[in-house]
């Protein structure tokens, strides 16, 4: 994310209030097109957890997979890629914190509009 967010552990609970947003915002978009499409809420569940993790935390968590695959032989360059790391003592932590963000943010996206549906399902009986 290229927000100007805190570091530590403030900044790790403000990247996950993001990406709950974010699985929020994808969730209510994938239920309007499945709603749409004929398709069961499974299909929205589904993409709308995939979509809003790759969203949030997507960034952050290439950079850990990179940084734990590739041999950062020296010190020069290991600085240099470090530097590119918005607070790299917390990046396992914060990308934690993102994916469970997000798929909060989808499951309560689906509490908030599967209660929305059963009332307008109950009104129109």
């Amino acid at each position: 994310m290229n927000l100007p967010l805190h570091f530590g552990l403030l900044g790790t609970l403000e990247a996950g209030l993001i990406a709950l947003l974010v699985g929020l915002l994808v969730y209510s978009l994938w239920q309007r097109l499945c709603r749409w499409a004929g398709w069961s809420m499974g299909h929205a569940i589904g993409w709308a957890c995939f979509i809003s993790v790759i969203i949030s935390a997507g960034i952050d968590a290439w950079k850990l997979f990179y940084m734990g695959i590739v041999r950062l032989e020296s010190p020069f360059y290991a600085r240099m890629y470090l530097a590119t790391i918005h607070d790299p003592n917390e990046l396992g932590s914060r990308v934690v914190i993102e994916v469970a963000g997000a798929l909060a943010g989808v499951a309560l996206g689906w509490v908030i509009f599967s209660s929305r549906s059963a009332e307008k399902t109950e009104t129109s009986n």
